[in-house]
């Protein structure tokens, strides 16, 4: 095949499923969980039913396709907050707010049954193990050039940072993000 078709019909078909995907997203925050169908998608995403089911086999996978695809770009915006020449702790810090700040604003977006289907998958652990590795390099790093504690483990202060700030998704407003920053942030510090 020309190469200009190959990426013609690429194109085409990411642009049916992410068009799939947000369809998704849109229904389950207007009407919920319990009444979506692939029919329903189909006719949001502006694509007939068969060609839905030729990306997805249900709506459940569709649901779990548009989850990894907010995870990827979830971790994708922490890489690149982390891409500076900044000290490792200047990044540290500023990954930490970019974390906190997702946390808060993806908390309305999740009723409790979506949030028990969506955090079951395989996808879903192997970017909780990406993001803490990816957090641990980042104190272990500051931790050597001083400006952290290093009497603690940097895997368990990841661990500590990540589980601290997911609260931010409960708390009202930016003034309680911030202040839930600033402790965690402080426990960071090295002991004296």
């Amino acid at each position: 095949m020309p190469k200009l078709w190959t990426e013609t019909i690429d194109a085409h078909r990411a642009a049916v499923r992410d068009a799939a995907l947000d369809a998704t997203a849109r229904l389950v925050a207007e009407h919920g969980l319990a009444s979506l169908t692939m029919s329903q998608i189909a006719e949001r995403a502006g694509i007939g039913r068969a060609t839905l089911y030729k990306y997805f086999p249900d709506a459940n996978a569709v649901l779990a396709a548009w989850h990894e695809r907010q995870i990827t770009t979830h971790l994708s915006q922490l890489a690149a907050v982390a891409d500076t020449a900044d000290p490792a702790v200047v990044r540290l810090k500023s990954v930490l707010q970019a974390y906190a700040q997702i946390q808060h604003r993806s908390a309305g977006h999740h009723s409790s049954e979506l949030a028990t289907l969506l955090h079951r998958g395989e996808h879903v652990d192997h970017a909780q193990e990406r993001l803490r590795g990816f957090v641990e390099d980042l104190i272990d790093e500051a931790a050597q050039a001083g400006d952290l504690r290093d009497d603690v483990d940097a895997g368990e202060l990841a661990v500590f940072c990540l589980h601290s700030l997911t609260a931010a998704g409960a708390v009202p407003g930016q003034d309680a993000v911030h202040r839930l920053i600033a402790v965690t942030l402080s426990g960071l510090r090295p002991a004296r």
